[in-house]
């Protein structure tokens, strides 16, 4: 019996690999390949590879881009170059986050029309669709949504620049971080941005089936280890990102969030929700999200909760047992005075009290 879930243009070469499966929403997505540990040291010591093309991908073009979409999110687009890319929230009325997403722009024509890709998850893709064809379209922004059209891969690590160097045979070295540049391979298009959810250097490429396939291939035989969605969580929980509908809701705004720094009060023009962030800022947040790194060898797990004096004082919102550092560490949210670092807090664990203590994020940060 066919799978109702969507497939990615990978999959037949992820069952090639014997990977596990899981649906991760409406994709049958590999979770891991030949076992999370070993996916997620490969990424902090040589290079992995993810599938990500589940994620949605949208084209946008149209007189003022820049500021138009500028409105929706808390971060001033209008200073972006062309060849740059920025992460950022779509915002709704209230400050809550709809979405968090990496806007590539492509930069301006002669007749004024600015063109740019957005990113967004999986998950929320259908929201973020209407969200910004109600937002956009009315000020002549046009959407073409390419998420069923185009492969998505990310080759991250160390070594990820000199195997996709060697793969489409041009120099990475001239981009930086959160820069993008778009190539041909064998006449297709391939659009290759220095961006990743690892915490490691590395690379999105979003091309055509046949390219991604071929660079797949490519890749494994040149001992590339292919990773799937659970050591993809543990290496971005280690490097501190939040995951939406985890950290991240429209319950939830930047600022409390510790995503501050994507928050331009100083903007000349005004966007969505800034009043909500204009008040938390004079009055102070009530609540944060922190670190928590464990006592002992106890896993804290998404929606255990936090106490304190036997209280329930907030929730942790993603746990794993870090590979990296061997040890237990969590993230979640805390009342502003229990958020200090060396703070000591209980997480119930079926039934039992644990200490675990607030550290500093991200737990996890490359050399």
């Amino acid at each position: 019996m066919k799978s109702e879930l969507l497939q990615t243009p990978l999959y037949p070469l992820s069952v090639e690999a014997k990977a596990k499966f899981t649906n991760f929403a409406g994709w049958e997505m590999a979770v891991q390949y030949e076992g999370l540990k070993k996916e997620h040291q490969a990424v902090r010591e040589e290079a992995g590879m993810f599938d990500i093309s589940h994620m949605g991908k949208f084209y946008l073009r149209g007189k003022n881009l820049r500021s138009s979409l500028g409105y929706l999110v808390p971060t001033d687009f209008s200073t972006m170059t062309e060849g740059k890319a920025q992460y950022s929230v779509l915002l709704n009325e209230h400050g809550g986050i709809i979405d968090d997403i990496i806007f590539y722009y492509q930069g301006c024509s002669d007749d004024g029309v600015e063109s740019g890709v957005l990113i967004v998850n999986a998950a929320t893709y259908e929201k973020d669709w209407n969200w910004l064809n109600t937002n956009l379209a009315s000020k002549g922004i046009e959407l073409l949504d390419k998420s069923q059209d185009l492969a998505l891969v990310a080759i991250q690590g160390p070594r990820a620049e000199d195997y996709l160097q060697s793969f489409l045979g041009i120099d990475l070295s001239i981009l930086s971080a959160f820069e993008h540049l778009t190539t041909t391979f064998e006449g297709q298009k391939v659009f290759v941005a220095r961006t990743g959810y690892t915490g490691e250097d590395g690379f999105e490429v979003m091309t055509t089936t046949t390219v991604a396939q071929d660079m797949w291939r490519s890749h494994l035989e040149q001992g590339v280890t292919p990773c799937g969605l659970g050591a993809r969580d543990t290496l971005r929980l280690e490097a501190g990102m939040s995951l939406y509908g985890q950290e991240i809701d429209e319950t939830t705004t930047p600022l409390e969030a510790g995503l501050g720094w994507l928050v331009n009060l100083n903007r000349e023009d005004d966007f969505m929700g800034r009043e909500i962030l204009v008040k938390q800022k004079q009055e102070g947040l009530t609540k944060k999200l922190v670190g928590l790194q464990m006592e002992g060898r106890y896993i804290a797990r998404h929606g255990y909760l936090i106490k304190y004096n036997n209280n329930t004082v907030g929730e942790v919102t993603s746990g794993t047992l870090s590979p990296t550092l061997n040890s237990a560490i969590a993230l979640g949210y805390l009342p502003v005075e229990l958020s200090k670092l060396g703070q000591t807090v209980d997480i119930e664990i079926r039934g039992k009290l644990y200490r675990a203590k607030v550290v500093k994020k991200p737990f996890y940060r490359r050399k």
